[in-house]
């Protein structure tokens, strides 16, 4: 089966590639053609990955599946969620976004967060199904790690071993992230 995977991040790619069953050929945006700006205008993870697959697949005509990611951070009332890459502007930068995190955090002593992703997938004009996936952890007080990407150096999942997602392979993460855990649910239907 052919999917494309509607996103531009290199990163998210590579994360889900390994995950997917053999029998599915992956396919980038770049390898469909599709070189714009995709829309991201809902005001919920749910709606920018529905509107993403769905205008890949009006557009492109090729089944597809897009993921919108949030980071949720409970002293800063789910900040910044959907607005997570493009917290501190337009140009979409990590460091910019950590840096944002980290100030409006300040001391707080709360730093209880939550990575939540949602993955939809459009096959059809009127077939669209939905998978998510959380993983619970802390804000850690500076940057850890080269690993990883977005908020990953800031980013202890709590079934882990103290470390951040950034100080992890892609392998461990894999065993833990939000992203992972959408993916499967995903491969779980395609595979029933």
């Amino acid at each position: 089966m052919r999917l494309c995977f509607a996103s531009n991040n290199a990163h998210k790619l590579d994360e889900i590639r390994p995950l997917l069953p053999a029998g599915i050929e992956l396919l980038s945006l770049a390898e469909i053609g599709c070189h714009e700006e995709l829309p991201e205008t809902q005001p919920t993870l749910e709606g920018n990955a529905r509107q993403k697959a769905q205008y890949v697949f009006d557009h492109y005509g090729v089944p597809c599946f897009a993921d919108d990611t949030g980071l949720e951070v409970e002293a800063l009332h789910g900040e910044p969620g959907v607005y997570s890459a493009r917290y501190a502007g337009p140009q979409r930068a990590a460091a910019d976004n950590v840096a944002k995190l980290l100030h409006k955090l300040g001391t707080q002593l709360n730093r209880r967060a939550r990575f939540r992703t949602v993955v939809a997938l459009v096959r059809g004009r009127h077939e669209v199904r939905e998978f998510s996936g959380e993983v619970a952890g802390t804000i850690a007080a500076a940057p850890i790690g080269r690993g990883g990407f977005g908020y990953d150096p800031v980013f202890v999942p709590d079934e882990g071993d103290g470390r951040t997602f950034a100080e992890m392979t892609l392998a461990e993460k894999n065993q833990l992230s939000h992203r992972a855990r959408a993916v499967a649910g995903l491969v779980a239907f395609l595979n029933g």
